[in-house]
Protein backbone atom coordinates (compact mmCIF):
# COMPACT_ATOMS: atom_id res chain seq x y z
CA UNK A 1 0.00 0.00 0.00
CA UNK A 2 1.36 3.41 -0.57
CA UNK A 3 0.68 6.29 0.77
CA UNK A 4 -2.40 6.94 1.39
CA UNK A 5 -4.11 4.65 -0.49
CA UNK A 6 -7.02 2.67 0.45
CA UNK A 7 -6.81 -0.96 1.14
CA UNK A 8 -7.83 -3.29 -1.67
CA UNK A 9 -11.33 -3.83 0.45
CA UNK A 10 -11.99 -0.22 0.29
CA UNK A 11 -15.32 0.45 -1.79
CA UNK A 12 -14.31 1.25 -5.14
CA UNK A 13 -15.15 5.36 -4.30
CA UNK A 14 -12.88 6.02 -1.92
CA UNK A 15 -10.02 4.61 -4.56
CA UNK A 16 -11.01 6.62 -7.39
CA UNK A 17 -11.10 9.88 -4.32
CA UNK A 18 -7.35 8.73 -3.98
CA UNK A 19 -6.37 8.08 -7.54
CA UNK A 20 -7.76 11.02 -8.68
CA UNK A 21 -6.33 13.52 -5.36
CA UNK A 22 -2.95 11.68 -6.44
CA UNK A 23 -3.10 12.59 -9.96
CA UNK A 24 -3.92 16.08 -9.25
CA UNK A 25 -1.07 16.41 -6.71
CA UNK A 26 1.35 14.17 -8.32
CA UNK A 27 0.52 14.80 -12.02
CA UNK A 28 3.46 16.99 -13.42
CA UNK A 29 5.95 14.35 -11.52
CA UNK A 30 4.59 11.24 -12.61
CA UNK A 31 4.51 12.76 -16.24
CA UNK A 32 8.20 13.77 -16.43
CA UNK A 33 9.71 10.41 -15.36
CA UNK A 34 11.25 9.08 -18.54
CA UNK A 35 10.61 5.52 -16.90
CA UNK A 36 7.51 5.65 -16.10
CA UNK A 37 6.51 7.83 -19.33
CA UNK A 38 8.40 4.93 -21.19
CA UNK A 39 6.71 1.99 -19.40
CA UNK A 40 3.16 3.89 -20.05
CA UNK A 41 4.22 4.01 -23.64
CA UNK A 42 4.41 0.74 -23.66
CA UNK A 43 1.88 -0.70 -21.61
CA UNK A 44 -0.50 1.26 -24.26
CA UNK A 45 0.90 -0.11 -27.16
CA UNK A 46 0.27 -3.53 -25.19
CA UNK A 47 -3.13 -3.02 -24.67
CA UNK A 48 -3.69 -2.08 -28.32
CA UNK A 49 -2.18 -5.36 -29.43
CA UNK A 50 -4.50 -7.65 -26.96
CA UNK A 51 -7.56 -5.56 -28.20
CA UNK A 52 -6.32 -6.64 -31.90
CA UNK A 53 -5.99 -9.80 -31.08
CA UNK A 54 -9.65 -10.12 -29.16
CA UNK A 55 -11.28 -8.39 -32.29
CA UNK A 56 -9.40 -10.49 -34.66
CA UNK A 57 -10.58 -13.80 -33.13
CA UNK A 58 -14.29 -12.97 -32.87
CA UNK A 59 -13.73 -12.59 -28.97
CA UNK A 60 -15.46 -8.93 -28.43
CA UNK A 61 -18.06 -9.65 -31.03
CA UNK A 62 -18.97 -13.14 -28.78
CA UNK A 63 -18.60 -11.37 -25.22
CA UNK A 64 -21.25 -8.49 -26.82
CA UNK A 65 -23.50 -11.17 -27.93
CA UNK A 66 -23.86 -13.22 -24.56
CA UNK A 67 -23.99 -9.70 -22.50
CA UNK A 68 -26.53 -8.30 -25.08
CA UNK A 69 -28.76 -11.19 -25.97
CA UNK A 70 -28.21 -13.80 -23.40
CA UNK A 71 -28.09 -11.70 -19.96
CA UNK A 72 -24.69 -13.18 -19.34
CA UNK A 73 -21.04 -11.01 -18.36
CA UNK A 74 -17.73 -11.59 -16.88
CA UNK A 75 -18.10 -8.33 -15.78
CA UNK A 76 -20.33 -8.77 -13.18
CA UNK A 77 -20.96 -6.21 -10.06
CA UNK A 78 -18.02 -6.55 -7.03
CA UNK A 79 -15.43 -7.47 -10.01
CA UNK A 80 -14.41 -3.78 -9.31
CA UNK A 81 -13.15 -4.66 -5.81
CA UNK A 82 -10.05 -6.05 -7.21
CA UNK A 83 -8.92 -2.81 -8.29
CA UNK A 84 -6.07 -0.87 -6.43
CA UNK A 85 -6.16 3.02 -5.88
CA UNK A 86 -2.72 2.53 -8.25
CA UNK A 87 -4.62 1.16 -11.22
CA UNK A 88 -6.91 3.26 -11.10
CA UNK A 89 -4.04 6.05 -11.30
CA UNK A 90 -2.31 4.55 -14.06
CA UNK A 91 -5.92 4.45 -15.91
CA UNK A 92 -5.93 8.49 -15.20
CA UNK A 93 -1.89 8.69 -16.55
CA UNK A 94 -3.43 6.63 -19.45
CA UNK A 95 -5.56 9.33 -19.89
CA UNK A 96 -9.37 7.75 -19.06
CA UNK A 97 -11.83 9.16 -17.08
CA UNK A 98 -13.02 7.12 -14.67
CA UNK A 99 -16.66 7.40 -13.62
CA UNK A 100 -18.67 8.72 -10.82
CA UNK A 101 -20.62 5.51 -10.59
CA UNK A 102 -21.96 2.25 -12.04
CA UNK A 103 -24.05 2.09 -14.93
CA UNK A 104 -25.88 -0.83 -14.47
CA UNK A 105 -26.39 -2.62 -10.78
CA UNK A 106 -25.55 -5.90 -11.84
CA UNK A 107 -22.29 -4.94 -13.66
CA UNK A 108 -19.04 -4.15 -12.70
CA UNK A 109 -18.23 -0.41 -11.84
CA UNK A 110 -16.06 0.45 -14.64
CA UNK A 111 -18.52 -1.62 -17.57
CA UNK A 112 -20.27 1.05 -19.97
CA UNK A 113 -22.61 0.15 -22.94
CA UNK A 114 -19.45 0.23 -25.10
CA UNK A 115 -17.27 -2.17 -22.81
CA UNK A 116 -14.85 -1.77 -20.28
CA UNK A 117 -13.75 2.51 -19.59
CA UNK A 118 -10.51 1.32 -18.26
CA UNK A 119 -7.31 0.49 -20.26
CA UNK A 120 -5.52 -1.02 -18.18
CA UNK A 121 -7.35 -3.29 -16.38
CA UNK A 122 -6.78 -6.29 -13.63
CA UNK A 123 -5.45 -9.74 -14.32
CA UNK A 124 -8.38 -11.08 -14.19
CA UNK A 125 -9.92 -9.21 -16.93
CA UNK A 126 -7.30 -9.44 -18.86
CA UNK A 127 -6.96 -13.40 -19.19
CA UNK A 128 -10.11 -14.82 -18.34
CA UNK A 129 -11.92 -16.29 -21.35
CA UNK A 130 -14.85 -18.85 -20.88
CA UNK A 131 -15.33 -21.96 -22.14
CA UNK A 132 -18.10 -21.09 -24.34
CA UNK A 133 -15.25 -18.79 -26.44
CA UNK A 134 -12.21 -21.16 -26.30
CA UNK A 135 -14.37 -23.46 -27.63
CA UNK A 136 -15.40 -21.14 -30.80
CA UNK A 137 -12.05 -19.99 -31.30
CA UNK A 138 -8.70 -22.01 -33.23
CA UNK A 139 -6.21 -22.93 -30.90
CA UNK A 140 -3.10 -20.87 -32.37
CA UNK A 141 -5.56 -17.77 -32.12
CA UNK A 142 -5.87 -18.35 -28.43
CA UNK A 143 -2.09 -19.00 -28.08
CA UNK A 144 -1.50 -15.73 -30.12
CA UNK A 145 -4.15 -13.89 -27.78
CA UNK A 146 -2.40 -15.71 -24.67
CA UNK A 147 0.76 -14.03 -25.58
CA UNK A 148 -0.24 -10.63 -26.22
CA UNK A 149 -2.01 -10.89 -22.64
CA UNK A 150 1.47 -11.58 -21.12
CA UNK A 151 3.01 -8.87 -22.91
CA UNK A 152 0.31 -6.82 -21.39
CA UNK A 153 -0.04 -8.48 -17.67
CA UNK A 154 3.92 -7.95 -17.64
CA UNK A 155 3.80 -4.16 -18.44
CA UNK A 156 1.20 -3.76 -16.31
CA UNK A 157 3.21 -4.98 -13.16
CA UNK A 158 6.26 -3.25 -14.25
CA UNK A 159 3.88 0.01 -14.13
CA UNK A 160 2.20 -0.60 -10.95
CA UNK A 161 5.69 -1.28 -9.15
CA UNK A 162 7.41 1.78 -10.56
CA UNK A 163 3.95 4.31 -10.05
CA UNK A 164 4.32 2.49 -5.90
CA UNK A 165 7.74 3.85 -5.69
CA UNK A 166 6.72 7.05 -7.30
CA UNK A 167 3.91 7.95 -5.28
CA UNK A 168 5.92 6.62 -2.11
CA UNK A 169 8.19 9.59 -2.36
Amino acid sequence: MTQGEPPLDSPVEAKIAWAKACFDRERSRLIEDRGLAELLEALKAAIHRSHENMLRTGIVDLCRHCEEKEGGSCCGAGLEKHFSGILLLMNLLLGVTLPQEREEPSSCFFLSPTGCRLLARHVLCINYVCNKITSRIKPDQLAALREAEGAEILLLFQVNEKLKKLVKR
